[in-house]
């Protein structure tokens, strides 16, 4: 019977950090924005960004706003640079959150608890129009 208790312990920690946010950058494009900007408090600030969103979760991300920690959808259609093969023909919309405190933003796709960031917006307008 402790074994049994044990592994559902255990199911009960990994459902749990499945209830967190991991950032992958392996979809990442570096053929735009962010790589001009020389802007060191930028990075600074999205650093920071990432971490405090690792903390809320995803529950938290959801009721807040999107000017604040939250996310919000943006149809494939209204991104300016190519999307990566990543991003097939059934993926519609992506989600955006702000970079920083300000209107920068990073794009990118969630699945399950994996966010995949594709895009980083360094200057303001590169990656979508607002």
């Amino acid at each position: 019977m402790k074994k049994r208790l044990k592994k559902l312990d255990i199911n009960e920690e990994v459902e749990k950090k499945k209830q967190y946010p991991l950032f992958s950058f392996k979809h990442l494009q570096t053929n735009i924005s962010y790589k001009d900007c020389k802007e060191t408090k930028f990075f600074i600030d999205f650093i920071g960004r990432l971490q405090k969103l690792s903390e809320l979760g995803w529950e938290e991300i959801r009721k807040s706003q999107r000017h604040s920690f939250g996310m919000e959808k943006i149809p494939v259609k209204n991104i300016k640079p190519q999307c990566p093969n990543f991003i097939t023909p059934d993926v519609t919309h992506l989600d955006v959150f702000r970079a920083t405190g300000g209107n920068k933003v990073f794009v990118g796709l969630q699945q399950e608890n994996v966010f995949h960031i594709i895009f980083i917006e360094g200057d303001f307008g590169d990656v979508y129009n607002h």
